[in-house]
């Protein structure tokens, strides 16, 4: 696979595909190109038999600071058929194993992307934070289904609600990641446990994924469809408004009215 921006690096060898999110001047945030990219990645992923294992990373100061909101706000995903939706489709119903290297900030889909990814492997400066209602939006990826299946219902609830930022720690005791380890690490970790994984018989790994995840597809599908309605409806209403008016110009939202 060929480099498909410069905000994304693809990388494919021994079986594993490697996608770095390369926007650290940015704070690896994504826009609507880096979405249409990386849902690409996976479904060339999916289709090639010599994939085995998908690797998605970002940077040891930073994983993703989620949506570039400036980018955001002049191509606002409307339909279902939006870059953003489309990726959100693809890793939800990859059939292959995937991997994640995750440190530093995870913010909005920086955090709930993981939630359709097998193995997570955090920095012990891993923030993850899902703050859509403080945007004046609601959840998505399915996050609203998997944070309080995943987390327990109360501690989803901190984490959705109050849009507070739990660390490394915490995400490893919900069960969100599976190791913690220094930052310089995580990434070659990350890749030593991907070619452990390719180097397993393919039809095993494909039925253990599908039969842990056997059930929840359609939820999740269903899930994400409502989802994503929802959150293109709130988008145009005043509270999402309000929400990124102060967050471009640097202040504290007022929600009073709303």
């Amino acid at each position: 696979m060929k480099n498909l921006t410069t905000d994304l690096l693809i990388d494919t060898a021994g079986g594993v595909t490697t996608l770095t999110i390369h926007r650290v001047a940015k704070k690896n945030s994504f826009t609507t190109a880096m979405y249409a990219g990386m849902a690409d990645v996976l479904d060339q992923a999916q289709a090639d038999a010599g994939v085995r294992v998908l690797v998605i990373q970002g940077h040891e100061t930073i994983f993703s600071a989620g949506n570039d909101i400036a980018n955001f706000l002049q191509t606002p995903p409307t339909t279902l058929d939006a870059p953003v939706f489309r990726f959100m489709r693809a890793i939800s119903s990859f059939t292959k194993p995937i991997v994640a290297a995750v440190c530093g900030p995870a913010v909005g889909i920086g955090t709930t992307m993981l939630f359709h990814c097998d193995l997570v492997y955090a920095g012990d400066n891993a923030a993850f934070s899902m703050p859509f209602v403080n945007l004046g939006v609601c959840p998505e990826a399915a996050s609203s289904l998997l944070a309080p299946q995943r987390m327990g219902y109360g501690r989803a609830a901190e984490a959705l609600l109050l849009g507070e930022p739990f660390m490394a720690e915490a995400a490893l005791e919900m069960g969100l990641i599976s190791r913690i380890v220094p930052p310089a690490e995580v990434n070659a970790l990350a890749q030593r446990q991907a070619q452990k994984l390719a180097a397993k018989p393919m039809r095993s790994l494909l039925a253990s994924k599908r039969l842990m995840k056997q059930g929840q597809a359609e939820l999740v599908a269903q899930r994400m469809a409502e989802e994503g309605t929802l959150f293109g409806q709130m988008l145009a209403e005043p509270a999402a408004q309000e929400a990124f008016s102060a967050f471009m110009e640097k202040r504290k939202p007022d929600f009073s009215a709303f």
